[in-house]
């Protein structure tokens, strides 16, 4: 007799999340062949001895303990023979226009862009692992980058999962392991939990992804509030989404800010420089023609303090109305204080929001 065939496996909706391997220092060395293997660090504009920080810094440099958002004098110390190289904003977003184009052209992909490096990718397959390998290389094939993959049955997992295929490798991460895989990790490895946020959590007796997972909620909306509570909970066990959204991202403020050379201390200068940042700040808010309906102020004092103000206003176009209350928040900047940075921002009205009459919550930088 025989033996049944079995039925052959359906194909499951996945979520893919691609990440590019040192992103912009591989750019670095595709430009420049020579650096291949030498230790590349970018931020900036390639000077250590200014004031600026590290972008990005490849494998090569990772190794001396260099990372993004490191000063880059630090960096520079801590590998000396290390190359440093501007930022280049522009060739930058060229290679990613080319990798989005390539996993926008995979067959049946449906493509979330969160950045010039990541991107999730939603698709029906029944081998989700395959279809990972396939996709590196059309990638590799049309950009010479090299990418890590992340497979999961949510946004959460795959993003997660994509941290243990670095560098050029796949990683599934599902309902199944989760915790076999996650569980004795501290809750700081979580997508969505920082340093501030891990701590409070210790402070609740959660240290483990596994004990965020079965925490109480009761705690849990006792100090982070009713929605932010249950969210990581959620975020401890893995679940969420599984939809990936193409829908073109839309920015909901835009902002800028500068490191000063040298600390700024007279009001005349720092007015002078708060406006200088708005006025670019309006004119890409006026290029997207939405409303504003809030402003934010960063300000680091020297040596390193920072401090935010923000300021909801009634939704206004008008340029004069809205630098005059900008000003209002920069007004509130300490006296003969020296300042290091300043940034402004302007949050709009989102499309979705000026449809239905009502503004949006306030993001920071």
């Amino acid at each position: 007799m025989s033996a049944i065939p079995l039925p052959a496996p359906a194909a499951g909706p996945w979520v893919l999340h691609v990440d590019l391997d040192q992103f912009i220092a591989a750019v670095e060395v595709l430009r420049h062949p020579e650096l291949a293997g030498k230790p590349v660090i970018v931020g900036g504009r390639g000077d250590p001895t200014e004031r600026a920080v590290v972008s990005t810094a490849s494998y090569e440099a990772r190794e001396f303990g260099v990372g993004s958002g490191m000063p880059l004098r630090i960096a520079a110390r801590k590998v000396p023979d290390a190359v440093i190289l501007p930022v280049d904003h522009q060739a930058y977003n060229a290679a990613s226009d080319q990798v989005m184009a390539t996993l926008r052209a995979q067959p049946g992909a449906v493509v979330q862009v969160l950045g010039w490096d990541e991107a999730f990718v939603g698709v029906e397959t029944d081998d989700p692992e395959g279809y990972a390998r396939r996709l590196q290389q059309a990638v590799l094939e049309r950009t010479r980058l090299h990418c890590s993959v992340g497979i999961g049955d949510t946004l959460v997992r795959a993003k997660v999962a994509t941290g243990f295929g670095k560098p050029r490798g796949v990683f599934r991460l599902t309902a199944e392991n989760w915790l076999e895989v996650m569980g004795e990790r501290p809750t700081i490895e979580l997508w969505g939990v920082g340093s501030k946020v891990s701590k409070r959590l210790a402070l609740l007796g959660i240290r483990t992804v596994t004990e965020l997972a079965h925490a109480d909620e009761a705690p849990l909306v006792g100090e982070f509030g009713p929605n932010m509570g249950l969210w990581y909970r959620q975020l401890g066990r893995g679940d969420g989404s599984s939809l990936v959204d193409d829908t073109p991202w839309v920015p909901r403020g835009h902002s800028k800010e500068t490191t000063f050379q040298q600390n700024i201390v007279e009001r005349a200068d720092v007015e002078t420089a708060a406006r200088s940042l708005l006025d670019q700040v309006l004119d890409e808010v006026a290029a997207d023609d939405r409303p504003v309906v809030g402003l934010g102020l960063k300000v680091r004092y020297a040596p390193f303090l920072t401090k935010t103000f923000t300021k909801k206003i009634a939704q206004t176009s008008d340029r004069d109305e809205i630098v005059a209350k900008a000003m209002e928040l920069v007004a509130k900047i300490e006296p003969d204080r020296p300042i290091r940075l300043l940034g402004l921002r302007a949050e709009m009205v989102m499309p979705d929001d000026a449809r239905e009459g009502h503004t949006p919550t306030r993001s920071g930088w």
